[in-house]
């Protein structure tokens, strides 16, 4: 009897994007610990989160940081299950389990990696923020503040960003009580803006999409070259020019902030002396952009 021949056409088109999510949240959670055990806690300094409160109770108490936020996160992902369900959870369970083996392995270097403290600080935020932009941009979730957050936010009307930050403040400022010293408390709020900062970056300079205007005479050609070179849609509408009364096509162009540059360069090369306009788009939904979320 002939087997069938299962080729890779016939595996669900799905699971590919699902395993590279989780490869990027693993990459990223790597990253957040990487910032932590090389250059925020060999200082001393705490930030926020779950893992900012399982610093200041490894300095004060010399329990390792990995079994105290895992122990908070086990408790708050048991809550999250039953209030919030498993949709939530499941990545949250993942990326708990991710950063809690990661700051376990990751070795904390002492002494410093670097001995300036504020430039110990920013190294630190950057790689954290970077690693929390890449694992929210791949719907992750390390969870700590982000399930406290989303409890609160069911019952309050709040934001999440106002809950997240009310919490990561009042888990800096609560460093104070273990070090006696204040310069630990600026320190750690200043890793709270350079890993907020960082977040953003990376992720709405991922996102981050434009909009473009073309008035031109050869639009089919810069039209074509747009859609076959880059591969965005164009639109080709009509207008009037309201002073020479004349006919136009106007072409308008979604894309990335990124492809920006080579639009320009089909534009140049085809009619130099088109017409152009370039306006930032706050967001953008659909086939080849953002997926809408109405929660």
């Amino acid at each position: 009897m002939k087997m069938p021949n299962i080729s890779s056409n016939m595996m669900p088109k799905n699971i590919y994007p699902s395993v590279k999510e989780y490869i990027m949240i693993s990459f990223g959670l790597i990253l957040v610990s990487c910032g932590w055990k090389w250059f925020i806690m060999p200082h001393h300094i705490t930030g926020g989160g779950a893992t900012g409160l399982s610093a200041i109770i490894q300095y004060g108490f010399k329990i390792p940081i990995f079994i105290t936020y895992f122990a908070i996160n086990f408790v708050l992902i048991i809550i999250a299950v039953r209030k919030i369900g498993w949709a939530f959870s499941i990545k949250t369970i993942f990326g708990v389990s991710v950063l809690t083996i990661a700051l376990a392995l990751n070795p904390q270097i002492t002494p410093p990696l670097v001995k300036e403290q504020f430039m110990s600080v920013i190294l630190g935020g950057l790689l954290n923020g970077a690693g929390i932009g890449i694992v929210f941009l791949n719907n992750g979730s390390s969870g700590g503040t982000d399930v406290i957050a989303k409890l609160v936010t069911q019952k309050r009307n709040l934001t999440l960003g106002r809950v997240m930050l009310y919490c990561d403040v009042v888990i800096v400022s609560s460093s104070w009580f273990v070090t006696h010293r204040i310069d630990t408390v600026i320190y750690g709020l200043v890793i709270m803006a350079v890993s907020t900062l960082t977040v953003d970056m990376v992720v709405n300079g991922v996102r981050q999409s434009v909009q473009f205007f073309i008035f031109s005479s050869h639009y089919e050609q810069i039209a074509d070259a747009i859609m076959h070179e880059i591969g965005r849609g164009v639109t080709v509408l009509d207008g009037i020019g309201w002073y020479s009364k004349e006919h136009v096509k106007l072409l308008t162009i979604l894309a990335r902030k990124n492809e920006s540059t080579k639009i320009f360069k089909i534009i140049k090369n085809i009619d130099p002396d088109a017409f152009v306009s370039q306006t930032s788009a706050i967001g953008v939904y659909g086939k080849g952009f953002d997926i809408m979320k109405t929660k």
